[in-house]
């Protein structure tokens, strides 16, 4: 009868578990999940009784590796075998340094410090005869001093480091013997810490233990001459936790009241390709690496099928009995994440063929899936930076964000039972086979000093922040903001250059054709036979491609649309005198065509572009703009323009981000000379009777100090502007002469690369500007500290980096970044009207719906609101880059499929916030705006020849008179009859 009870018991557990491979639905799940909203950053704290943990692993940084009476451990023996250069016999001497060690930790604020006990500190050779009482009074002394802080103890029995004893003796972890071994030393430790203690690890990452220790040889104590042996000693490693759970459960658990379980860790890993044979493989990778030992304990005492089918008799195989003492002890999941596994330790063969990530939302989610959603407690989670690196780890700290938002997300949107999270790790030590190599500590360590100085990281600062916030609460800031633009604001949208016919395809064809009308309607050519040529002027409605793209434009619903002329094709001899009259004919159409469209023609005259100068031939083979003859070109170019154009353009941009950080010092000072030309001849000969405004647009993506509180990297932030922007906006628009803060890094480099302004050029080209324009699209983080050879610019000392948790396409989205952009300029240049000429992002031009597209275009504007309502920026006008996919692939509002022209879903967003003239607050009256009287196209001939345009008016009137008179009179007569 007991037995069919126990079989009844167990039958109902089992049915009550997760279904087998319940982690399966993962992958789907996610790729379902709104993007790009799923992965913007999400503001919300962590429950109340959240878990904010930080670690360490004894033999990283005990040191005392012989001090009173230490018995030796395998780390100690392996680290002075082979080619291994250095050892841990020191490592951040913290048997020597509770008390920094402590202070430390109380410093960040964490609730739990999880430790590991050094085994042979406490028993020497392994067992509890040889049992030391200094090294145990080590860890209660550990333990006291964190209880008096209010800080509990999370504690490790075995963190990779065995008595060598029983390595030597037995074997170690490849013996069974270890198990009742084991169960005794841990029996010790309940016994003389567990009154203070209410969360156990007994054995850390049993894979790395046995598959690297005992099969690659990588780590302690480096074996590595049989295949097989690594899934024995992994058995091995089962029995004896369970064994010590047992234990726990019986003895100590009814009056010390803690929990126990084991430490897994794991990679994360998605499929190369879509189909369920790559996500079934997926399955596969993480049951060889984590269900390897997590379905034992938490599903059915037994490996997965997976393990048991690819490797047979290899994989050991559980009594009943056995399965039942495995099964189920575990009193939550401890989950290790992050570098010391993830493209580290996993090697291809255990990914087959399935693309390594790093997403701990992912796994967190997979996790609950899989075991039936048991509490999981992340123990061990972070990055890690060069060995050189000091108090300034960056990459740290943004991996360490990225870990934290990914299990805050977890907790609010996927309903994972996250209960707590442990910064990896407390101090610098040694790190295992990468020795010094990498630093993992949010302390740094002095290891050349004779105290081990501790100095708290960067990284500490924005954990501590983060546990006094409990996560990332919602800040003004953060939020949309509701409200309108001012009723003249410029909505526009931007192209780099539009689509040219140079013939008007109205009216071209000569062929005479037949209409089928009674069957299907098609047109048969006749052979042999055209039309005559027709004696017609060629009018502006004759090309197509006008029509076509005008309509488009009115389809966004924008007042604007700004785009750029092609000098070297309107005057490809670079003398004005003989300029292309049939492109000059057709741009003159497409302004006209605009402004009939109630459009208004924004025209840049010279686009940079990396791969081609665009310059006319003559100038782009002698020297290009270092020859001083092309800005006086230039400005001849342009008065061509204004004349024969400016009738209809009244915005113009002269050079359209000139900017770039491959144009040099004196190629740019030639394009500031050129400009200032252009704008005075504007402002000399054609403004009187235009009445339209001239300025440059220049390339400004933000530049944002990796850490906000540093004034380290406050300055590098600073210096990027200057050199990126303040380079050609300060000559114009403040001082006339290059930033105080480019000048003076240049003469500390000994550079005599910046030209000088004469008197005669700062006169030129200071105050030259009716507007400022922007082109924004991205923002970066730069930081002094180096990191990435790849990323970093020597010459201004500064290390350019992303934060990981921005969405990326391929450049990071970052709203704010637009704000502050306008904001510098607001500060720099204090009420100048300011455009955002160009804003877009780039996104697979397949995707029709493109949602990436409209949460940018609404988050950036959104910001740009912000920038006018809340900063006072006097923000007049904004354009969205691009109109269209084939002229500018990638960023347009329209896409294209061979020759049919298609609608993207940002396009209708972004004519609906135009319509509303911004975020109207719901509720709120409607924005009274007056009619703006439409553009008359004929006004500038009253303007320009009022004595020709009084005669026009007064010949309309005497033949609109004469048509009434004939009119009426035909009318009399015919009534008459």
């Amino acid at each position: 009868m007991s037995a069919l009870l126990a079989l009844l018991t167990f039958l109902a557990l089992t049915s009550a578990a997760a279904k087998p491979n319940a982690g399966l639905k993962t992958w789907g799940r996610f790729s379902k999940l709104p993007y790009p909203g799923d992965k913007a950053f999400l503001y919300d704290t962590f429950p109340k009784d959240f878990i904010w943990a930080v670690g360490t692993a004894a033999y990283q940084v005990e040191g005392a590796f012989e001090k009173d009476g230490k018995g030796l451990s395998i780390w100690d023996t392996f680290t002075r075998g082979g080619n291994r250069m250095t050892t841990g016999d020191v490592g951040s001497d913290s048997y020597h340094n509770i008390h920094a060690d402590v202070r430390a930790i109380k410093q960040l604020g964490v609730s739990h410090y999880r430790f590991s006990l050094s085994w042979s500190r406490i028993f020497p050779n392994g067992t509890r005869g040889s049992y030391n009482e200094i090294g145990t009074n080590y860890y209660r002394t550990l333990i006291k001093r964190l209880k008096e802080s209010s800080v509990q103890p999370v504690v490790t029995l075995y963190h990779w480091d065995l008595p060598d004893h029983l390595q030597q003796t037995l074997g170690g972890w490849s013996n069974p013997e270890l198990v009742g071994i084991f169960k005794d030393y841990a029996d010790f430790c309940f016994k003389t810490f567990g009154d203070d203690v209410k969360y156990w690890i007994t054995i850390d990452n049993p894979f790395v233990v046995a598959r690297h220790g005992y099969g690659t040889g990588v780590v302690a104590p480096g074996i590595k001459n049989d295949p097989d042996l690594p899934f024995r000693v992994g058995h091995n490693l089962l029995k004896a936790h369970a064994a010590a759970w047992h234990l726990y459960d019986r003895h100590y658990r009814p009056h010390q009241q803690g929990k126990l379980s084991m430490a897994l860790a794991s990679h994360w890993i998605k499929p190369s390709r879509t189909r369920l044979e790559s996500l079934r493989e997926c399955q596969c990778s993480l049951d060889h690496v984590l269900g390897w030992f997590a379905r034992p304990l938490f599903t059915d005492g037994d490996y997965p099928p997976c393990m048991k089918a690819r490797l047979g008799s290899r994989l050991p195989t559980f009594t009943r009995e056995e399965r039942e003492q495995v099964r189920g002890t575990a009193d939550f999941f401890a989950l290790s994440h992050g570098a010391a596994l993830s493209f580290q330790l996993i090697n291809d063969s255990l990914k087959f063929g399935q693309q390594e990530d790093l997403d701990l939302r992912m796994l967190l989610y997979w996790v609950n899936a899989e075991y039936d959603k048991p509490p999981i407690f992340v123990v061990q989670s972070g990055w890690y930076v060069l060995g050189n690196t000091k108090t300034e780890d960056p990459k740290h700290m943004y991996y360490l964000k990225r870990f934290i938002a990914e299990a805050l997300k977890s907790i609010v949107i996927d309903g994972v039972n996250v209960i707590g999270y442990t910064a990896w790790s407390l101090i610098d030590g040694f790190e295992w086979h990468r020795e010094y190599g990498i630093r993992r500590g949010l302390y740094y360590v002095d290891f050349n000093t004779p105290d081990m100085k501790r100095e708290p990281k960067t990284s500490a600062t924005f954990y501590r922040n983060v546990i006094q916030k409990n996560g990332f609460p919602e800040l003004p800031e953060n939020r949309p903001a509701q409200g309108v633009f001012p009723c003249d604001f410029a909505w526009g949208v931007s192209a780099n250059s539009i689509q040219v016919e140079t013939m008007p395809s109205q009216f071209a064809d000569p062929s005479v054709y037949l209409w089928n009308i009674s069957n299907n309607g098609a047109l048969m050519r006749l052979e042999g036979f055209s039309a005559p040529p027709l004696r017609r002027t060629a009018h502006c409605a004759d090309y197509a491609t006008i029509r076509q793209q005008v309509d488009e434009i009115q389809q966004v619903g924008v007042n604007h649309f700004h785009f750029s002329l092609n000098w070297s094709a309107l005057v490809p001899t670079g003398d004005v005198a003989h300029p292309n009259t049939t492109l000059l004919g057709y741009y003159r159409c497409f302004t006209r065509q605009l402004l009939q469209a109630n459009v208004t023609p924004v025209v840049t005259l010279w686009h940079h572009t990396r791969l081609r100068s665009s310059l006319p031939a003559p100038l782009d083979t002698a020297n290009k703009w270092l020859n001083r003859e092309t800005p006086e070109a230039f400005a001849n170019y342009a008065r061509l323009c204004y004349r024969e154009l400016g009738a209809h353009v009244k915005m113009w941009i002269t050079l359209n981000e000139p900017n770039d950080e491959m144009v040099s010092y004196q190629e740019g000072h030639q394009m500031l000379r050129a400009h200032a030309l252009a704008w005075h001849a504007y402002d000399r000969e054609f403004r009187h009777t235009q009445g339209g405004q001239v300025s440059l647009a220049l390339h400004m993506d933000w530049v944002e100090p990796a850490f906000s509180f540093s004034r380290e990297d406050v300055e590098p932030a600073k210096r990027v502007l200057d050199f990126r922007v303040g380079w050609f906006a300060e000559p114009i628009f403040g001082s006339g002469d290059y930033p105080l803060g480019m000048r003076s890094w240049l003469r500390q480099l000994n550079s005599l690369e910046l030209p000088v302004f004469n008197e005669e050029d700062r006169q030129l080209v200071k105050g030259t500007y009716d507007f400022f324009a922007i082109s924004h699209f991205s923002t970066k983080l730069v930081t002094h500290a180096k990191e990435d050879s790849y990323t970093y610019t020597a010459m201004l000392e500064v290390q350019h980096m992303i934060d990981t948790t921005w969405i990326m396409s391929p450049r990071p989205v970052v709203p704010w970044g637009l704000r502050k952009a306008l904001n510098w300029v607001k500060e720099h240049y204090c009420d100048v009207p300011v455009y955002v000429m160009a804003n877009g992002v780039q996104e697979d031009p397949a995707r029709f719906k493109d949602s990436l597209r409209v949460y940018y275009l609404y988050n950036y504007i959104n910001e740009a609101l912000k920038a006018y309502t809340l900063d006072g920026v006097n923000l007049k006008g904004y354009f969205a880059y691009a109109l269209s996919d084939q002229r500018d692939p990638g960023f347009g509002l329209y896409g294209q499929v061979h020759e049919e022209i298609i609608v993207k879903a940002s396009l209708s967003n972004y004519r609906n916030i135009i319509q509303h003239n911004g975020f109207p607050i719901q509720g709120a009256a409607p924005q009274q705006c007056p009619s703006f009287p439409q553009p008359c196209l004929g006004c500038h001939v009253l303007v320009k020849r009022p004595v020709v345009g009084f005669l026009t008016l007064v010949g309309s009137g005497v033949l609109i008179t004469l048509g009434l008179i004939i009119y009426y009179t035909a009318k009399r007569h015919k009534e008459c009859y």
